[in-house]
């Protein structure tokens, strides 16, 4: 079959023959159809620092997919052959101490698809079928394949109760983005976006933020002021990672405020922990969707709002050929567009 290899232990990809998948008892097959760029993948392609301590080559990389199944392993139950599928990219070990009491998005073994094993930027893929979520009803495969971002948006914005609540996100990336529209869908009453790309800031307005910020020129404290708002934020998003983003949310959450922290640093930076404690903020790390709440409940939400499908969908900037994989990547690394999906039937 044809996968995107990274073949050493250097920058770059290959797009070449490699061997089909075997399907393990308990695992299955699945035609990969669509596949999402994540920022997780542009990482591997440069093979930065963190890919080079994370995982080994030669690696086909991808986590972000929706396919078919096309083969079921002897022990696979609730997922048959025809099916259309999503996955969870997080396998877990199922004996530690979070698996065996039903946390299994805590697994401290975890291993991920396309970074410990072969991922989705091939034209097959196994997987267990522990880890398919199998798609009720017709669902676009564009939007199929951004099941595990959009997972990321809702279990962040859902990390704590959003109803009536201020909510200030810091980063408009493809996942914050969905984290505003999923905050609107579920009840927060303002919502101020942060960014420093004009294109970014301007897709959080149509995801259904009440006022964006572009942090290189502005501050936060201005959008509390044109909204009216005599307090600071309940709900903090922080999606960038910027080492300026959580010391300026900090200081502009209300007295009990709470943040979820999805961005991942990139560099050490220190914050105000006086008024962290003072304050009586809480923060709290988000990694990954919770097995399967988050499945669940972002499926729903997608049944039941075609206001919020029309939104997250949006978020996707265009769909590009597999064979021209390239051009994908190039388009994914640019600070102002959306997701970016390969079509694996095209190669």
């Amino acid at each position: 079959m044809k996968a995107l290899l990274k073949l050493a232990p250097a920058p770059g990809l290959e797009l070449t023959d490699v061997p089909d998948p075997s399907c393990g008892p308990d695992e299955v097959i699945i035609r990969v159809l669509r596949t999402g760029i994540c920022g997780t993948d542009l990482h591997i392609l440069k093979w930065d620092n963190w890919a080079a301590n994370t995982l080994s080559a030669p690696l086909v990389p991808g986590h972000e997919f929706y396919g078919e199944v096309v083969e079921i392993g002897p022990q696979v139950r609730d997922v048959k052959v025809g099916d259309r599928v999503s996955g969870e990219g997080h396998i877990v070990c199922g004996t530690c101490r979070n698996c065996r009491a039903g946390r299994r998005q805590m697994c401290i073994r975890t291993l991920g698809l396309g970074l410990h094993r072969n991922g989705a930027f091939a034209e097959y893929l196994s997987l267990p079928a522990s880890n398919v979520w199998v798609h009720q009803g017709d669902i676009a495969p564009e939007l199929g394949a951004i099941f595990d971002p959009l997972g990321n948006a809702v279990h962040t914005a859902l990390a704590f109760p959003l109803v009536g609540e201020d909510v200030l996100v810091s980063g408009c990336g493809p996942i914050g983005l969905m984290s505003i529209a999923v905050a609107r869908h579920v009840g927060a009453r303002f919502i101020v976006a942060t960014d420093i790309s004009p294109e970014r800031l301007e897709l959080a307005s149509t995801m259904g933020a009440d006022a964006t910020v572009n942090v290189a020129n502005d501050r936060v404290i201005d959008a509390q002021k044109s909204l009216c708002m005599r307090e600071g934020f309940d709900i903090g998003f922080e999606m960038s990672g910027a080492a300026t983003a959580l010391p300026e949310m900090i200081e502009n959450m209300n007295h009990g405020g709470r943040i979820a922290m999805l961005g991942l640093p990139a560099e050490d930076f220190s914050i105000d922990w006086g008024k962290v404690v003072t304050h009586m903020l809480t923060l709290k790390g988000i990694y990954g969707r919770e097995m399967f709440e988050t499945w669940n409940a972002m499926a729903a939400m997608l049944q039941t709002s075609a206001q919020l499908r029309e939104r997250i969908g949006s978020v996707i900037a265009g769909t590009i050929p597999a064979r021209d994989w390239q051009q994908g990547f190039d388009a994914a690394q640019s600070a102002s567009t959306g997701k970016i999906i390969l079509d694996w039937t095209e190669l």
